[in-house]
């Protein structure tokens, strides 16, 4: 089953199933506006359903690929919500300490594509650990509606907690080299931003289309980053020039990389907003630039 592409909706649909994303507007929301827009209920219904996440036909790593070992890992997290769970995946058979990458999904949780990414990762050579911050809320409950209605439930300080806990767990996991970089999407992205201000020997971060963290924070910053931004995504990318300010200010070493004519989530391959010329441009340099720095 072949995925439809941005292309084959317009932009008032694309900007509001943005909107219904980020929790902007209710599902009845976007369905009574999509329905002005389309002309009846039915057409709303189908593009609602067209345009949500497809996680079989994307998959690219199965979760029983020998070439790689996955398990549940649990890591204490007391300045958060008492425990982290997640996923971590790394090459089968690896001979060495590898070097490590917290993944952080978008504002669903730790969903199957983002389980996927985890495994990709390892099969690029990385122990990749993969967080649900809706643990404490019983998990990702494998529905994305639901998921949606979990995620704003969830108390901010403790889950941003979490993921610092998560992240300096992994500096001093067994099978790790001690070098610990991130990545992470939509929420995600902002997540890895964060992370840069906080933990000063962090040795990587890779925001994908994530919101900027305050100005005044940026001087805290000491770890590379390389940025990836949509084209077609004014709600993040209108803090960008002031957080490029600030970096340079600051002496940040920074790339940051706009891919022209992409939506928000052009990297997510479940969903019609993903691009795969761009998803692959922005993939490809993500590996090269985690490999250079936590190698």
């Amino acid at each position: 089953m072949s995925l439809l592409t941005s292309q084959d909706f317009s932009p008032q649909i694309l900007a509001l199933f943005d909107k219904f994303v980020h929790g902007d507007v209710s599902r009845r929301a976007f369905l009574d506006q999509a329905k002005t827009h389309l002309g009846s209920a039915a057409a709303a219904a189908a593009t609602l359903s067209a345009l949500s996440p497809r996680f079989a036909v994307a998959q690219q790593v199965r979760p029983d690929d020998k070439r790689i070992e996955t398990r549940w890992q649990e890591f204490d997290s007391p300045a958060g919500n008492g425990k982290v769970r997640g996923l971590l995946a790394k090459p089968a058979n690896a001979k060495g300490k590898l070097p490590v990458v917290l993944v952080v999904h978008e504002n669903r949780g730790l969903n199957p594509h983002i389980e996927d990414i985890t495994r990709r990762l390892a099969l690029d050579g990385f122990l990749a650990f993969a967080p649900d911050a809706l643990f404490t809320l019983g998990g990702y409950p494998g529905d994305e509606d639901k998921a949606r209605e979990l995620f704003p439930k969830l108390d901010a300080a403790k889950t941003r907690a979490d993921f610092v806990a998560s992240a300096k767990a992994l500096q001093s996991l067994p099978e790790g080299n001690g070098r610990v970089g991130v990545v992470g999407f939509c929420f995600g992205g902002g997540v890895a931003n964060y992370l840069a201000t906080q933990i000063p020997d962090l040795a990587a971060a890779v925001p994908f289309y994530g919101g900027q963290p305050p100005v005044e924070e940026v001087a805290k910053i000491k770890a590379p980053l390389l940025i990836h931004y949509a084209g077609q995504d004014e709600r993040i990318n209108a803090a960008w020039p002031k957080y490029e300010q600030a970096l340079k200010a600051a002496g940040v070493s920074y790339e940051a990389f706009v891919y022209e004519g992409t939506q928000h989530g052009f990297n997510n391959d479940t969903t019609p907003r993903f691009d795969a010329k761009a998803a692959a441009l922005a993939w490809q340099r993500t590996v090269e630039f985690l490999r250079a720095k936590l190698g």
